[in-house]
């Protein structure tokens, strides 16, 4: 077994925890996966268990280190992510449910549960000042909006929680009992103000949660720290037998999954493309999309979230945009047309998920790569199925095709899939050019997330763009920035962002192709917006 310092890296997805262990170049080692399991339920719920997801984790993080070759006190630190989903809990983890349903098990609502829409819109209809710092409406994602909506709905979970947690930050207490919050999750889903280093005790006071700012704000968190700082005396007893660990391992505050992912590729090496962070957006290409450009320097951008204080990367501003479905809008948009049976086989045949068996096709149909969007023909989509996230923060946008006709062939999927993934770029364009009207200047877009591993992917949100996509050639770049948490917390680097210097890797770059591939893309871009407007019109019309 190797003697070298090694690192793991958690993250917890909206439908599998993984684990990775890096060494400390930040090279992969090994990975290992767990599904998780998510209730649906109408209304816009959409639930998990903490405790099933703990088990998860352990499963994940005992196969990676078991497959790595290392051996475990080797295992210098550990760091966890996750998606930002609201957890209830008792003092002593027993889950809290928050469910509808009455199950026990039930304790998250997650981060897709729009269950807090009417709350989120009552609270975005008062003047709180917080409000400034979230592009100037809150979301039914983020956790305020959903606190109201359970004090409404379900007064008896709400009273007999000892905590409420983002799942990061679950994960970090379940590691190490340590009460901590990260400035990671707090800033961006409870509206703690980082840069003032304090909850805004008016702004809880006045949505209806004053009994949270009357117990001095015990229950969501009262020691805010940065990510990736160590916390307590690392893994506990207990957790250490769980994961297969030394006690004492250290464990950094962790981070939200997106934001992880863009520790895990802003540091990288880019051969011509040499440019300051503040000059590279972080792209987290998944289930949905998150966008994040940091600045020296606040900077208010209407319909995108931020700015934040330290969110990401330690002493910048983070302003965070995307789609709340874009991996997800694509499987949606491919699972609606009936060629799907006839594809999927092929795709096994091949022994290929659906969506790699797309992509290759519409590769094998090509000259070039910046040639695919000829094969979307006349469709055209809006892909907002879960709400526009930004710039516009419209969570009751609905997706919008247009040119269906009779089609029912494994031709007319290709067009689905390539106008679908041409409306993904679009909305990322409108989103830069949101931007570049308050000065932020992104000229090089880094890429990561699963749907992101893909040539064709990334040309095509380079030709929407017109901006430069790189991809860093690490293979799991969200568990790499969950892995330099754990690395910055044992100290083994000084910082987070000696970290994120020494464990990063290199990147390939794809450049927006030529004048004629722009002008076709600035036609289609117009249709977007026109379909877009429209959907708004309809809206305001019912």
């Amino acid at each position: 077994m190797s003697s070298q310092k090694a690192f793991v890296g958690v993250d917890v997805g909206t439908g599998s925890a993984r684990a990775g262990v890096f060494d400390a170049t930040g090279k992969l080692l090994a990975v290992a996966k767990r599904d998780i399991t998510m209730w649906r339920e109408a209304g816009d719920v959409v639930e998990q268990s903490s405790d099933q997801i703990w088990q998860a984790v352990r499963a994940s993080v005992h196969e990676a280190v078991s497959s790595s070759g290392v051996s475990i006190t080797n295992i210098a630190g550990v760091g966890f992510d996750a998606t930002c989903s609201f957890v209830a809990v008792e003092k002593d983890g027993s889950p809290i449910s928050v469910s509808p349903s009455g199950d026990p098990k039930r304790n998250i609502i997650v981060w897709m549960d729009h269950r807090s829409a009417i709350e989120a819109e009552e609270i975005n209809a008062g003047t709180h000042d917080v409000l400034r710092y979230v592009g100037g409406r809150i979301s039914p994602e983020m956790e305020t909006p959903k606190l109201l909506w359970l004090k409404r709905n379900l007064p008896e979970a709400y009273a007999g929680a000892d905590y409420f947690f983002d799942l990061p930050d679950y994960l970090t207490w379940r590691a190490t009992g340590a009460l901590d919050r990260s400035i990671c999750t707090v800033t961006c889903k409870w509206t703690y103000l980082a840069h003032e280093k304090r909850w805004d005790k008016n702004y809880f006071t006045a949505i209806g949660l004053a009994e949270l700012a009357d117990e001095g704000f015990a229950r969501i968190g009262t020691s805010i720290v940065e990510p990736g700082t160590a916390l307590g005396k690392g893994l506990t007893a207990q957790a250490a037998l769980e994961l297969g660990l030394p006690q004492g391992t250290a464990v950094g505050a962790s981070m939200i999954d997106a934001h992880a992912g863009g520790v895990g590729t802003l540091g990288g090496k880019v051969d011509d493309e040499n440019l300051a962070v503040e000059n590279r957006l972080a792209y987290i290409f998944g289930t949905s999309a998150c966008s994040m450009a940091s600045a020296k320097e606040p900077i208010f951008v209407s319909g995108v979230w931020g700015p934040y204080f330290s969110a990401m990367i330690p002493g910048l501003w983070l302003n965070e945009g995307g789609q709340s479905a874009a991996g997800a809008a694509i499987d949606q948009l491919i699972e609606m047309h009936p060629a799907k049976g006839k594809a999927k086989a092929l795709a096994q045949a091949a022994e290929l998920s659906l969506v790699a068996w797309l992509d290759l096709q519409v590769q094998n149909k090509c000259k070039s790569l910046s040639d695919a969007i000829d094969l979307a023909k006349d469709l055209h989509v809006v892909p907002e199925f879960l709400g526009n996230r930004s710039p516009y923060a419209e969570p009751d946008a609905r997706a919008i095709i247009a040119g269906l006709g009779l089609e029912r062939d494994v031709d007319n999927l290709i067009s689905f899939y390539v106008g679908g993934l041409s409306g993904i770029g679009y909305g990322l364009k409108q989103l830069l050019d949101r931007f570049a009207t308050q000065g932020v200047a992104i000229k090089l877009i880094v890429a990561s997330g699963g749907a992101a591993q893909s040539d064709l992917v990334c040309q095509m949100l380079a030709d929407t763009t017109q901006t430069s996509v790189a991809l860093p050639n690490t293979p799991e770049p969200v568990l790499l920035g969950s892995a330099m948490l754990g690395a910055a917390a044992s100290r083994h680097f000084q910082s987070l962002g000696d970290a994120m210097r020494d464990m990063s890797g290199s990147s390939r770059i794809f450049k927006p192709a030529g004048q004629h591939v722009i002008i076709k893309h600035n036609r289609r871009f117009r249709a977007f917006e026109v379909l877009q407007t429209s959907g708004r019109v309809v809206r305001n019309l019912i």
